[in-house]
């Protein structure tokens, strides 16, 4: 056995294109014709296939290296041809001692796949065979393409076969799928006194997955801050309904909702998902559908206030009143949970400041808001009474740096200030 050099072959007019997978390893066998790495160029995929057989000895690049025409990709032990007897006759033998060694024992240390002549072969790869349109498929859908059994001939996987691989796991009984395992006390509860079990809600069931992977897989940073409201609020409590002339009762939150808007504006990135980080991608979404925790009997529910940023104060109170009321009497529809720009919690009308809300995956941000408070403020040479509203903004820092967080902060601060408050009393 002899070590030759595999090197990159001749790819047209591409150079320093991306190795997107390394599909061999050291001490692997490979034969001749497998593919052995992927490389990406801004237009297409394509793989490379070994111009040998024999054992990998060493892997000359990793996923992310640059390649072009002639970079080393790996050494190789390569083997001589053998005639088509000698060839069939090992096979007659790989059979033979398959039968004769007991099952305990291992029959073979290093199994070969023979693929002369078109013949089938005895061992199947453990690599998965597909184009490199069907792997790009499978990398954007977030599915382990060694994970499917292909359709085709020798195990080849298509698109479709992905398709059914990603619908049979999606639509998998609830019951299937394993909650996250929590340790059990290490001793029963009733021992110290009287106890009542009593059933999770079945809402608080449904979350207690997704909070648990929000917090586990999001690095959660949270910056606290306050903004000033007292001229929001006395706009606010002074609206009047201009053909009764009785007072609207439109909540605060109607006006955080706009004011966030304007904010998300300035900063897209806090409108944006990361779901595909793995690959690089970032979503950025050109829409404003403001999620809103709401507080029921059954549990907190977060339904969307669509296109906020195409609607007046009157409409988003209108749109609140709804979707608050729907919650409570179980009357939402489902798909009002999904499809959130950015999220926000109130505790304002229960009390308490500043806290550290759960981002709602897989969105990047989350505002929470604590209860309004009179603070003394110094101005103009004196000190004067102001309405101060706690912030606590929650974001993904895999995205979001401290500095962007703060930024955030203060363009939400100005919006909920007295120009903002002038600016809608003109609409």
């Amino acid at each position: 056995m002899s070590e030759k050099e595999v090197l990159v072959p001749n790819i047209g007019d591409f150079k320093d294109v991306e190795v997107i997978e390394v599909l061999i390893e050291a001490g692997s066998n490979i034969n001749k014709d497998d593919p052995i790495i992927t490389i990406e160029s801004d237009k297409s995929s394509v793989e490379i296939p070994s111009p040998y057989s024999g054992s990998v000895k060493k892997v000359n690049l990793k996923v992310g290296d640059k390649v072009s025409e002639g970079s080393s990709i790996l050494i190789i032990g390569s083997e001589e041809e053998k005639p088509d007897e000698q060839i069939d006759e090992e096979v007659k033998e790989i059979k033979e001692e398959t039968i004769i060694q007991k099952p305990s024992e291992k029959v073979i240390s290093k199994p070969k796949e023979i693929l002369k002549n078109n013949r089938v072969s005895v061992f199947k790869s453990s690599k998965a065979l597909a184009s490199p349109k069907t792997r790009k498929f499978a990398r954007e859908l977030g599915v382990d393409i060694n994970n499917i059994t292909g359709s085709q001939r020798s195990g080849r996987i298509i698109e479709e076969d992905i398709k059914k691989f990603v619908s049979s796991n999606f639509n998998k009984p609830q019951e299937e799928k394993k909650a996250p395992s929590i340790k059990p006390s290490e001793y029963d509860h009733a021992d110290f006194g009287d106890v009542e079990i009593q059933d999770i809600p079945r809402i608080k069931r449904i979350a207690a997955p997704h909070l648990s992977n929000s917090w586990q897989t999001i690095p959660h940073v949270t910056s606290c801050d306050e903004a000033d409201i007292t001229e929001l609020e006395e706009f606010r409590q002074n609206l009047t309904d201009t053909f009764t002339g009785e007072k609207k009762k439109i909540t605060p939150l109607a006006f955080i909702i706009k004011a966030v808007v304007e904010a998300l504006k300035v900063f897209p990135r806090f409108n944006s998902s990361i779901d595909n980080i793995e690959n690089g991608k970032i979503t950025l979404k050109k829409y404003f559908h403001v999620g809103i925790a709401v507080d029921t009997p059954n549990g907190l529910m977060v339904p969307k206030i669509r296109n906020a940023n195409q609607k007046n104060i009157d409409q988003i109170s209108k749109d609140l009143k709804k979707v608050s009321d729907d919650c409570r009497n179980l009357k939402i529809d489902k798909k009002e949970f999904y499809g959130g720009s950015i999220t926000i919690t109130s505790l304002g009308g229960i009390g308490g400041t500043y806290f550290t809300p759960i981002i709602n995956y897989p969105e990047v941000a989350i505002l929470g808001i604590g209860r309004t408070y009179i603070k003394p403020a110094y101005i103009d040479g004196q000190f004067k009474p102001r309405t101060m509203l706690p912030l606590s903004l929650s974001y993904d820092h895999r995205i979001i740096d401290g500095a962007e967080g703060s930024r955030f902060n203060n363009e939400l601060k100005n919006n909920l200030g007295k120009n903002f408050a002038y600016k809608l009393a003109k609409q």
